[in-house]
């Protein structure tokens, strides 16, 4: 009992330090949605050159699509006309991190960490799509019409293109973009997301709780076998940019160096069994391939330069995750943590807007 105590305090305190950044991230997510019309990406990833990859890498970023949300819009793009390897750079740089996940990483790690994970997921991106451009398949997979909508892992059908919520008209009022992306963010994110990034606070609370503080070092050790040790968990996991950011925050307090974090960070969010399936029947092997080989060996190499830079700088990283809450008033904190548990128990009670 006192260790559901424990787990269940040391998680409230996870969502009510990242509460508020992630009703702002939210918000941020509904402008884009509502302003951005999803005929301009399209208009600009077309060629097979690496602007158009580069384009594909900077659009995902802020983009607060998890892998649910990334499978149908991604597959949209390829239908309007997208390269694969512009295709490619947004499916690595969309889950990878986006502005709700930035506006947590800046609450719960620091703000190093909140400036290398979007170049980091950039460069990734950037890596995997000129790749799959330069090495592209004997025969071409099926054509893109004939592929049904991703399935995702939240067990609903697409969150995807096609729907009236998805495309931003022209000629809507600003307040009706307004009203649409806000319906987006804060209705289908949440509903998306909502119960993932639950999954990982309490994933955080159990390691904060259970996790004796010296495990890490003794189990996992540092330098490029816990870089391994956390490409061999992330890989296979389900889990969404925001909700990983927690699960990494208590690691960092358990002794994981912030490399082996961004380890965590890059590979968890962009693979999971859906999207390397989905990669398989769009892209074809080689491209898929591509894509994982992309992400290991970037990974590897982007850990490395980032414990490099804290060991530079002289900064431990655990006495930053250990300040956090000193950010925000504490008022704000909780108001924040029990908007957002009742946003996401009303995801489970409405109708969900996907299945039309």
């Amino acid at each position: 009992m006192d260790i559901i105590i424990r787990v269940v305090t040391e998680s409230w305190h996870v969502l009510v330090d990242a509460g508020p950044y992630l009703l702002f991230g939210f918000f941020v997510a509904g402008l884009l949605k509502g302003f951005v019309p999803d005929e301009y990406m399209a208009r600009h990833l077309g060629k097979k050159s690496v602007g158009s990859v580069l384009k594909a890498a900077v659009v995902g970023v802020p983009l607060p699509l998890c892998s649910c949300g990334v499978l149908p819009t991604a597959l949209g793009l390829r239908r309007q006309g997208a390269s694969k390897g512009a295709t490619t750079a947004f499916m690595i740089s969309t889950p990878e991190t986006g502005v709700d996940s930035m506006a947590v990483t800046y609450a719960l790690i620091d703000p190093i960490m909140t400036v290398i994970r979007p170049i980091a997921a950039s460069i990734t991106a950037v890596f995997a799509g000129v790749l799959v451009n330069a090495f592209p398949d004997k025969k071409e997979p099926l054509p893109m019409a004939s592929v049904v909508a991703a399935p995702d892992e939240c067990g609903v059908g697409s969150c995807g293109c096609g729907h009236d919520h998805c495309s931003t008209d022209e000629n809507l009022s600003i307040g009706a973009k307004f009203r649409l992306g806000m319906n987006y963010a804060f209705g289908e994110m949440i509903a998306d997301i909502g119960r993932w990034l639950l999954v990982g606070v309490v994933i955080a609370g159990i390691i904060s709780a259970v996790v004796p503080s010296d495990a890490l070092d003794q189990y996992v050790g540092t330098g490029f076998l816990s870089y391994f040790v956390m490409l061999v968990v992330a890989l296979p996991l389900y889990v969404c940019a925001t909700a990983s950011t927690p699960i990494a925050a208590s690691l960092l307090l358990k002794g994981l160096s912030p490399g082996a974090a961004l380890v965590f960070l890059l590979a968890g969010p962009a693979t999971n069994g859906a999207t390397i399936t989905v990669m398989l029947k769009t892209l074809g092997k080689r491209a898929a391939g591509m894509y994982v080989l992309s992400i290991v060996v970037c990974s590897l190499a982007l850990a490395w330069a980032t414990d490099l830079l804290y060991l530079s700088l002289g900064l431990d990283i655990t006495a930053v995750v250990g300040e956090v809450n000193e950010v925000t008033p504490y008022w704000l904190g909780v108001t924040s943590a029990v908007i957002t548990l009742l946003l996401v128990a009303w995801s489970f009670v409405r109708p969900h807007s996907h299945n039309h």
